[in-house]
Order: C-alpha cells, then structure tokens, then sequence
C-alpha cells in the first residue's frame, strides 16, 4: 500500500465561509451575531494555554487526584 501527501488548493470562488461560534454566558453563539462592540472584544481575547502558564500534566494530574 503506497501513501502519499497531497495538496488541496482551491480557488476563492471555490470557497466557502465558515461560521464561528463561540461560548457566552453558558451557552453557544455564532460570532456573526454579535454587536460591533461584542466582535471587538471577541477579536481581542487573550487565550490561555498550560505550557505559557509553566504548567505540566502533572501538576493536572495531581489535581485530578486531590478532586477524586
């Protein structure tokens, strides 16, 4: 069985949009709904991630434990 990589490129007349959503107060809304103001603050959200935060999977799994 022979596998190979291939490239899709495709036209902008090819192309679709893609509708985003995002979570506000406990439930889903797409972002298109939003108000000027509400798309200004989405487009500036910071997002958090473990490795910037100089945490590991142990220090997650050690919490998961204390919660068990």
């Amino acid at each position: 069985m022979s596998t190979h990589l291939q490239t899709i490129t495709l036209r902008d007349d090819e192309r679709q949009p893609c509708e985003v959503w995002t979570r506000v107060m406990g439930y889903h809304r797409p972002v298109s709904s939003f108000n000027i103001g509400k798309k200004g603050e989405f487009h500036e959200r910071r997002y958090f991630t473990e490795s910037a935060a100089g945490l590991s999977a142990s220090v997650f799994s050690h919490r998961k434990n204390l919660a068990a």
